[in-house]
Parts: C-alpha cells; structure tokens; sequence
C-alpha cells in the first residue's frame, strides 16, 4: 500500500462529488433561464459542468450577464453547503493514508470563501486547490486536472480523478487520469460510459478501491 500511496493522487471536483449543491444551482438556473430564455432545452442540466465564463456566452445582452453575475454571487454567499453523507469522512481517511489531494473545480475564489467560512477546516484537507478562474481552457479540456497533477508533483497517469457531470468526466478521460464516475448528477448508465469505475457517493469508496481503481 505504501509503495502505491507514493504514486498515487486524488483530484476532486466539488459540486456533485463532495458538495450536495447541484440541486440549488438547478433551481437557479432554471429561474435564469425562464426570465432570460436560451432556448436551450433543459438548460440547468444542460450546462453541469461548464465554467461561468461559457454559461454566459448564452445571454447576448450585457446588462442581462451583469445581473445574473450579481445575482449569482448572492446565491453562492447566501447559500447552505452541504456534504453529501459520509464525505468529509472520506476525505479524512485518504488524508490519514498519506494520499495527496487536490480540489479541481470549476467555482471561482469568491464562492470558495463563502464556502469556507462556514467549513473553515476544508482548505487544510487538501494539499491544492484549483478554481475556474485559475485555468484558461475550462473542462471539458483536460488542462485543469493536468494542473492539479502537476501541483501534487505526480505525473497525471498516476492520479484518480472523481466527477459528476459530463464535461467533467470528458476532462478526467483526456487527461490520461483514471476516472470514478459519482452518479449524483447523471445516470449511472451515462457516468458509466464515461468512467473507469461507477459509484452513488464518494463515501461507498475505501481507500484500496480508490488508489486501485482499475483503468477500463
């Protein structure tokens, strides 16, 4: 196990993996999108995954984008974070086992520090965290998770990514990563498609299944 602790790195996404979160963002963009119509089919579920900068580009009006800006940093400073069940736990037993760990998200700064003002212990359960505003290329490019690799000192081969949405998962496979699939935000029948293994929550994983998730 030691030998296999030394090669091996966990990147997180956060919203549908660690986060319960993807329910009121749903909401909200649901509520966007019927006062400021794309056209866009499910949009809230449309959209999972994306960085802030591509889900604007759907609202051509300025004004309309500098609303919702506002409007969203409302949101995510007044909002509830909530831990799926068991994944605080989680995390702490890879911390305990010596795994490095990354926090690779497509949030910005601003929303971070909202969320860590009401958990002020989660920065020190990481060893890096990467938000939105710290990439250029947004996921599905794989360039994020490279970073996050890259900031653990570990080659990305050697890595397990977990995430929820689509795009997420397309960055996790390009980047050479292996890929755990949370099926919170998607169908398993999706996420498994995407993934080298499937779970329902991060907290049905142990140690050994993670560092040895096997590459499909």
């Amino acid at each position: 196990m030691s030998e296999i602790i030394k090669k091996c790195g966990v990147l997180f996404d956060l919203d549908g993996v660690l986060l319960d979160s993807e329910g009121q963002y749903s909401i909200f963009w649901e509520n966007i999108e019927k006062e400021y119509p794309t056209g866009i089919d499910n949009f809230a579920s449309y959209i999972k995954g994306f960085h802030l900068s591509r889900i604007l580009k759907f609202f051509s009006d300025d004004n309309v984008r500098q609303l919702i800006l506002q409007r969203l940093s409302d949101f995510e400073r007044d909002m509830k974070y909530e831990f799926f069940p068991g994944a605080i736990d989680y995390i702490k037993r890879l911390q305990e086992a010596g795994i490095p760990m990354a926090i690779v998200t497509s949030s910005d700064r601003t929303k971070m520090q909202s969320l860590y003002s009401q958990y002020p212990e989660f920065p020190s359960l990481f060893s890096y965290i990467i938000t939105g505003d710290m990439v250029t290329k947004a996921k599905p490019d794989p360039d994020c998770f490279i970073m996050g690799a890259q900031k653990l000192g570990l080659d990305i081969k050697d890595c397990i990514v977990l995430e929820d949405s689509r795009n997420g998962l397309l960055a996790g496979r390009a980047s050479g990563a292996r890929v755990i699939g949370v099926a919170t935000t998607l169908s398993r029948e999706v996420v498994s498609e995407l993934s080298d293994l499937t779970i329902d929550a991060v907290c049905q994983l142990s140690v050994e299944q993670t560092v040895n998730c096997p590459r499909k």
